[in-house]
């Protein structure tokens, strides 16, 4: 049973991972607003229901990967160890080398910067993105505030996951930056992991220059 139960879960993620390259390599080669999820469900051989079972909006097929990794982020603040500040297990988890970075694979490379292109073509992806953040801070915001038995009004711990996901959000948009200028997966650890150290070093010290 569980192995069985395994190899659908496989099955499942290697769909959903074809499914989501088979799209952003249309959006790159057309745009993503001039490719209609109907097109995408035809080319990867599944109904355009199935798509929206993977995906439950076509902004999903690119920002799939965005929101687990802002899930996993928000997990690893709420479970940390009793004492520790929320800075940092916030630090310790975005400081982490993971995915692309830090890899000498080109290719995963070349797919953030394949993703970093559509997504500076397309208002309706910068929108969606927006919003994502928007949700991230609101929802660390809301955690800090009930840790603190903050009220749901307190200015404090909306600053606070402001501030915090700035950091992240800069990261991201260096290695979008990096990875469209040719920059080795190794090079953009270094340096982008660098850069967010120094940026929450400099919050954990008050902003005080």
């Amino acid at each position: 049973m569980g192995d069985g139960t395994g190899l659908r879960q496989r099955k499942k993620d290697e769909m959903r991972r074809r499914i989501g390259q088979l799209a952003v390599g249309m959006f790159a080669e057309r745009g993503f607003d001039r490719v209609r999820v109907a097109e995408i469900a035809r080319v990867a051989e599944v109904s355009e229901a199935t798509v929206y079972n993977y995906f439950p909006t076509k902004e999903d097929l690119v920002y799939a990967g965005m929101e687990s990794y802002e899930a996993r982020l928000l997990d690893a603040v709420r479970t940390r160890a009793p004492g520790t500040p929320v800075l940092a297990a916030f630090r310790d988890f975005v400081l982490q080398p993971r995915g692309a970075l830090g890899t000498a694979d080109p290719e995963s490379v070349g797919r953030i910067a394949t993703i970093a292109g559509v997504i500076a073509e397309s208002s309706a992806l910068r929108t969606r993105e927006q919003e994502l953040f928007d949700r991230f801070v609101h929802e660390l915001a809301d955690l800090i505030a009930e840790e603190r038995g903050a009220l749901s009004d307190d200015i404090e711990p909306w600053v606070v996951a402001n501030a915090l996901m700035g950091v992240n959000r800069a990261m991201t948009k260096a290695v979008h930056h990096d990875a469209r200028a040719g920059r080795t997966g190794q090079q953009i650890a270094r340096d982008v992991l660098d850069q967010g150290k120094r940026a929450l070093e400099a919050l954990e010290q008050g902003i005080t220059r």
